[in-house]
């Protein structure tokens, strides 16, 4: 008997399906089904903000017809910033949900219970939210990615800011004696080099439970520097801010961006005491009137009123939202039809020189299979008392990702 290869050919195709679906669990002819874990409440339920925006968009996305003819489903689950919940969260995303993958987690205690997990059972685990450098081993965790700027890459930024402009400066590090203190420091010193040992003349640590920082600040002026680098958290930051104006004290003051939002440490401490801070950015600031006719941000806005009218336009918890999903969309276009897990990663670990409608002129997203970082470009920012402003030119970390 005669056989029809063109026969033959389209029934291997009947049986085997779609590449996507044998290979890539959560993947349908219409859907794509990927999970997060959030702090919707509990101690962190601020940043877990960063979730609804993200929902948002996605249900922006889903009403102009998905990616590729499939709409995503993004299921969300609160942790409360506890680890073990999150432990819990993630494994019913993963084994009765049986997600794709995971997209954009928040927490570094959650994120740090979990990680190992989610690499074993080979899950893409994307975007996730924590500046912990720790995450950005790529040889250790190869299917995590990051979506913050790590602080250790944020440190080695500071570096090459002050041997550029400050080259002889006395610098005195005020820390939080956990991972985030000491990987800032790491990244300073990383960065400064052969310098760190004459430059750095005093280093002085604070614990979450001090109730006041001000004698580490009273030892750092006696030391006799002209540079305080202050890797801290709002709280303390703002302490900080008014114990050096209370001893006149006039350092060249560097904060670190998670201890920078005006609302949560500047105007605790006092605008006018807070004027000339440096810091640094990588994103627009809604609340910032040079970008009050950039299109980034006008479709931003338009997006806010029509599928987050509730949210707070001006937070920037709901900018870095948005912006990860419209990084999400960009992987998903290109994995194309194929949605293996194994594509999925070879898409993220290949971007080049994407430009998210939000992030600063001249900054791009490039990714490579030895370094997957999302963010190591940065701009520096001085507040002038009332609002930060962007100085001098993008400088990017070159460094070591992990």
């Amino acid at each position: 008997m005669a056989i029809n290869l063109k026969t033959v050919v389209a029934l291997a195709a009947l049986v085997s399906g779609p590449a996507w679906a044998a290979d890539a669990p959560g993947v349908t002819a219409t859907e794509i089904k990927i999970g997060s874990v959030f702090p919707f409440s509990g101690p962190a339920s601020s940043i877990g903000l960063v979730g609804r925006g993200m929902l948002a968009y996605v249900n922006s996305i889903n009403d102009r017809g998905g990616i590729n003819g499939r709409k995503i489903n993004l299921l969300t689950y609160d942790d409360a910033y506890s680890p073990p919940k999150g432990v819990e969260q993630t494994r019913k995303l993963l084994e009765s949900d049986e997600v794709a993958f995971l997209f954009s987690p928040l927490g570094t205690p959650g994120i740090g219970a979990t990680i190992k997990y989610v690499n074993a059972k080979k899950v893409p685990h994307l975007f996730v939210v924590s500046g912990a450098t720790k995450f950005a081993n790529f040889a250790e965790y190869p299917m995590t990615t990051t979506g913050l700027p790590s602080y250790n890459t944020e440190g080695r930024i500071y570096a090459k800011y002050v041997t550029q402009t400050l080259p002889y400066a006395r610098i005195a590090i005020l820390y939080q004696n956990d991972d985030l203190g000491r990987d800032y420091i790491a990244g300073l010193k990383g960065g400064l080099g052969d310098k760190a040992a004459s430059m750095i003349v005093a280093e002085v640590s604070y614990e979450l439970t001090d109730p006041t920082i001000d004698s580490q600040i009273v030892k750092l002026k006696a030391a006799g520097v002209d540079l305080l680098y202050n890797a801290s958290t709002p709280k303390f930051a703002a302490q900080a801010i008014r114990k050096v104006a209370d001893l006149g004290w006039k350092p060249v003051h560097i904060l670190d961006i998670n201890a920078s939002p005006v609302s949560a440490t500047l105007k605790p401490a006092g605008l006018d005491i807070s004027k000339d801070i440096i810091s640094t950015n990588y994103g627009k600031d809604p609340a910032d009137p040079q970008w009050k006719d950039d299109a980034g941000l006008k479709a931003y806005f338009t997006f806010m009123d029509k599928y987050y009218p509730e949210g707070d336009k001006l937070n920037t918890v709901n900018t870095y939202g948005y912006s990860t999903a419209e990084l999400l969309v960009q992987v998903l276009r290109q994995c194309g039809d194929d949605l293996t897990r194994e594509n999925l990663m070879r898409q993220v670990t290949s971007l080049k020189k994407f430009v998210p409608s939000l992030a600063l002129p001249g900054m791009s997203i490039t990714t490579g299979p030895n370094d997957y970082r999302i963010n190591k470009q940065m701009q520096m920012m001085k507040f002038n008392g009332e609002r930060w402003e962007l100085f001098g030119p993008i400088i990017e970390d070159t460094g070591p990702a992990g």
